[in-house]
């Protein structure tokens, strides 16, 4: 607009033509539709000069614009339909090109093609710029080219899997080989990543793989358990991107690319023959790509990390995650839960009977709850069909019973005297199994408190002096109060009464 008001300052002056265009630097052509317009007008040139740029844009009239081409409608109403193509596995542009000149032999050439595209794809989709603050994101995702290890032995060649991870302010970048995408290989891919860097940012954004969302939503997606549990560990929070979004991890997605050329790219002829081998070829390229200045700056990933984000990055835990599985039983009667893999039997307080818990296991503990309520914790033991019990979980009357054994007995009767402690050795030798004799055992000791420590000791030494070892005959001598009778010293000289049933010692 100042360019206009020049050129019609100078003419209303009297100047040529020539040396207006000449002096403003435009083209006679040019100068002559103003002054055209300027002379139709009948407007002085203190009237033009008091409009502002609309007005005076308006007054001059805008440019028009050319009719779009027959040829660049009909391929833009194609757009729709190539975008969508384009999201399916292994379609590219060119071949949609190829089909598109098929249907429209006059069509655009490939170049024209994706310009047209390129300029539609921008004003339908358009792409946000975020600036990302340190310490806040870490982007996570994995690649979808695969690396491999061969097996020395056999020479099978096992495909394996490579996470990438990715800082949003410093963009120093994280790549591991891992054998799954399974929650334990992706978890532990995560926090190796914590330790490489030195700290914990604010929010992890991973993909929406089953690792880390179990359902997937727009508004509230569903956090898988185990790893929303790791996140917490950590002190950290987990926002999922949206599914079919890739730009809300354009990061991580272009660090994907990247490891494609630096690090795939110098490992494609080399032979590794353990994920550790991997993983050590992949951390030396992965060093020279964080260390290596980025394009257009003076300065590299590592040094941007070391200036603005690792201060900003959360301390890391004194202790490690332990990865914890799911397991889901039902409490047995003898008030005990089955952990399924182990083939092992753990204790829970006996109220529990007949209610359904939820098992968390780790490599060292057992941990049970019922309705979010941890109940019982016990250290992990692998012997099949073996027991873990708690003796606070069990019933007054369990605790007792397991309290049985042939030493809680002796303990018992010597309590009471010797000869009761060697009366009771006698009945638990006598069976094959001690816990055989274990109810005689109590019965007998248990006339200490019905008749009296005096008169089971009587009737022990009694027992003894017949060599008879069970519960009936204590409670005999009791019954018949034998143990108050005493022998006389002279019983043997006694005669023998005479009486017809006495056969003689001639028989």
């Amino acid at each position: 607009m100042s360019k206009i008001r020049q050129i019609l300052r100078m003419y209303s002056q009297g100047r040529s033509k020539l040396s207006i265009a000449t002096q403003v630097g435009v083209s006679r052509n040019t100068a002559k539709r103003y002054f055209s317009a300027f002379d139709s007008s009948g407007c002085t040139f203190e009237q033009i000069n008091s409009l502002n740029d609309k007005e005076l844009e308006d007054f001059f009239g805008k440019s028009r614009k050319r009719a779009p081409d027959s040829r660049l409608l009909t391929l833009q109403r194609c757009f729709p339909g190539i975008d969508k193509e384009l999201k399916r596995t292994g379609v590219t542009r060119i071949m949609l090109w190829e089909a598109y000149l098929k249907e429209f032999p006059n069509g655009f050439h490939y170049t024209q093609f994706c310009f047209y595209y390129n300029q539609w794809k921008s004003r339908v989709n358009p792409v946000m710029h975020l600036d990302h603050k340190a310490g806040d994101k870490l982007f996570v995702d994995f690649a979808g080219q695969k690396l491999s290890i061969v097996d020395r032995e056999t020479g099978e060649v096992v495909d394996v899997e490579i996470f990438v991870a990715i800082l949003g302010a410093s963009q120093l970048t994280y790549v591991e080989a891992v054998l799954t995408q399974q929650k334990e290989d992706f978890i532990s891919a995560c926090e190796n990543t914590f330790h490489y860097i030195g700290g914990v940012s604010a929010a992890i954004v991973p993909d929406n793989l089953r690792a880390a969302v179990t359902k997937s939503n727009k508004y509230e997606p569903t956090l898988n358990e185990t790893f929303a549990d790791f996140a917490d560990h950590y002190g950290t929070t987990i926002l999922p991107a949206r599914a079919y979004r890739p730009r809300d991890k354009a990061l991580v997605e272009g660090a994907v690319k990247i490891a494609y050329s630096r690090i795939y790219a110098p490992l494609r002829k080399h032979v590794f023959h353990s994920l550790a081998e991997l993983n050590v070829a992949i951390l030396e390229a992965l060093e020279i790509h964080n260390s290596q200045p980025l394009k257009g700056r003076n300065y590299s990933r590592r040094l941007q990390f070391e200036e603005i984000e690792r201060e900003a990055l959360n301390p890391l835990p004194v202790l490690k995650y332990e990865f914890k599985k799911q397991h889901h039983a039902t409490v047995m009667k003898n008030g005990r839960v089955n952990l399924g893999p182990d083939k092992h039997y753990y204790s829970v307080p006996f109220r529990f009977i007949g209610k359904k818990v939820k098992i968390l296991y780790s490599r060292s503990n057992v941990e049970i709850f019922y309705h979010y309520e941890r109940i019982a914790m016990h250290k992990r033991m692998k012997s099949p069909y073996s027991y873990s019990t708690d003796k606070d979980h069990m019933a007054t009357t369990h605790k007792f019973v397991t309290d049985w054994t042939p030493d809680r007995f002796l303990e018992w009767a010597s309590s009471i005297d010797e000869d009761v402690k060697l009366y009771i050795l006698k009945i638990l030798d006598r069976k094959q199994h001690p816990e055989q004799a274990y109810k005689s055992c109590v019965g007998i000791l248990s006339f200490a408190k019905k008749a009296g420590n005096q008169r089971l000791i009587n009737a022990c030494r009694r027992a003894l002096g017949f060599g008879i070892y069970s519960y009936k005959t204590i409670q005999t001598i009791l019954e018949r109060n034998l143990d108050q009778y005493e022998e006389s010293l002279f019983a043997d000289e006694l005669p023998m009464p005479a009486h017809d049933n006495i056969r003689g010692g001639d028989y």
